[in-house]
This record gives C-alpha cells, structure tokens and sequence, in this order.
C-alpha cells in the first residue's frame, strides 16, 4: 500500500470517529526518518481524556472494525497527546486543516527528525477550519 492510500484510509477513518465521537485538535501520521517504512499516528482531542491506554484501544478497534487489520501494519506506535500541550497548540497554530490533507516533508515536529508527514486535521480547540 502506498502512502498515499495509507492517508487516505486513515483520513476517511478520521473523519468517522470525528463524527461519531467530536472532533480532534491533532490527527497526523509521521513517518519518522529513524522508523522507516513505519508510521506513526497521533492523535489529540478533549474527548480521548487522560486514559491513553483507553484511547489507543478504541482507536485500534476503530482501525481494525473500519479499515481492517492489515492498517495496523504499517503504523508503529500511536501517540495519544494532550490538546493543551504546547507544541500541539504551536502545530494547531502554524497548520490548519481538518478532514482534509497536507502532506509535509523533511521537517522537524514534537522534536523529532520527521521524513514525511500527512496532518488530516490540525485545528485549535474550538476553532472553525476548512480543508
């Protein structure tokens, strides 16, 4: 699967849960230049609370239930951050979309040395953004 269909599965599953559960603040994957060929997916958004287990759990099944399990593969880790941290609410600042795509290359996020980067929503919280 190339990554271009990779985000697009995952954006479709965004938008789902989103209308399902309310919206996110952050849901990007990252390709990580020290994890190739690996993604991984993180996720903000006030209604995932502070149990992160819990989140990732119900994100999991979301995935396998939606998309299948073959979807797991490719990811490897999912990161569940807090709405309020800052460097969420700095990337929320600098891109805005939602349910949509921006693809970013060759750039550095939460610290991180990142090859590639497809961010389906980023949106401050209670902020009204297109795609």
């Amino acid at each position: 699967m190339t990554s271009n269909e990779l985000a697009t599965n995952f954006a479709r599953l965004e938008a789902q849960i989103a209308a399902k559960k309310g919206g996110f603040t952050l849901y990007a994957l990252f390709l990580r230049e020290s994890a190739p060929n690996r993604w991984d997916l993180m996720v903000s958004a006030p209604w995932l609370g502070p149990d992160s287990e819990a989140a990732v759990r119900y994100l999991v099944d979301e995935i396998k239930s939606s998309l299948g399990d073959e979807f797991l593969v490719p990811l490897s880790r999912i990161i569940v951050l807090d709405p309020n941290d800052a460097a969420v609410r700095s990337l929320n600042q600098a891109i805005k979309v939602e349910h949509g795509s921006v693809e970013v290359r060759d750039s550095s996020f939460f610290g991180l040395p990142i090859k590639h980067a497809y961010l389906i929503t980023s949106q401050l919280l209670g902020a009204s953004v297109s795609s």
